[in-house]
């Protein structure tokens, strides 16, 4: 059997994406957690079956998985590519031509700490990847990152193994173009278990029925203390959007 996706094949997963609807519900699944369809119809201001019938058509096109628990269904991306791919449009979104719309509360706590499907990203998850490169711990080149010997001594101190116990096809590191930073952030195994270390660890806390992280008193301390932030991280940096505005493609991320 063929893996290489024909034309039409590509277009029927684009056209998929492309409906408004169905873009904000992948859009709320990115933040790595299961939602039932009432919460999805929500999000996409859709009646309940017209949500299912979104929710059917993803899920034959394998965006979406469904797993049962008791009188309730419950969705999710269906792998870390389509993950990849929906943070890829949104990259591209957020920086072609957009219009402006004054930034709120919502828009600024995405925007400093958010969940990117099972990694983090916003500021914080940019902070920490030039931090592990300021610091020898990292190589970033051509969209993967290479631990250094430094950098595996650290890890294993922090408290994350990288040596699964059993053998994944995922790369260990990769970098995904930040959005909203217009930076690199980290993805892969690793990128994944710095977000459980850290909500482990209590640093971050998510924030209900939202993507956006919060970064604790706690956290504020560790992430200084041991990845030696800069004083200055939490701000704007350089390349955003101009301060006050936020393009509107990217407000569903």
């Amino acid at each position: 059997m063929s893996t290489i996706a024909s034309a039409n094949t590509i277009a029927e997963v684009a056209s998929l994406i492309g409906d408004a609807a169905r873009a904000n519900m992948l859009s709320a699944l990115m933040g790595g957690q299961a939602l039932t369809a009432g919460e999805l119809a929500r999000i996409a201001n859709v009646t309940a079956q017209t949500a299912s019938g979104h929710l059917a058509r993803m899920a034959e096109g394998r965006l979406v998985l469904v797993e049962k628990q008791g009188r309730h269904r419950y969705y999710r991306l269906a792998s870390p590519e389509v993950a990849q791919a929906l943070h890829t449009l949104m990259a591209v979104a957020a920086s072609g031509p957009g219009r402006h719309h004054p930034v709120g509360p919502r828009e600024e706590a995405l925007r400093l700490a958010r969940t990117c499907y099972d990694h983090m990203a916003g500021r914080l998850a940019v902070a920490l990847a030039e931090s592990l490169c300021r610091n020898d711990h990292m190589i970033l080149a051509d969209g993967a990152g290479l631990v250094t010997d430094q950098g595996h001594a650290f890890f294993r101190e922090f408290g994350i193994d990288l040596e699964p116990a059993t053998r994944s096809r995922r790369p260990l590191c990769r970098t995904c173009l930040d959005w909203s930073e217009r930076r690199h952030h980290l993805a892969g195994r690793l990128g994944a278990a710095l977000l459980g270390r850290v909500l482990e660890l209590k640093w971050v806390t998510r924030v209900p029925g939202s993507r956006a992280l919060t970064v604790t008193r706690g956290g504020e301390a560790g992430f200084a203390r041991t990845f030696r932030f800069r004083p200055d991280w939490q701000r704007a940096l350089a390349g955003d959007v101009p301060a006050g505005a936020v393009v509107e493609a990217a407000s569903i991320d």
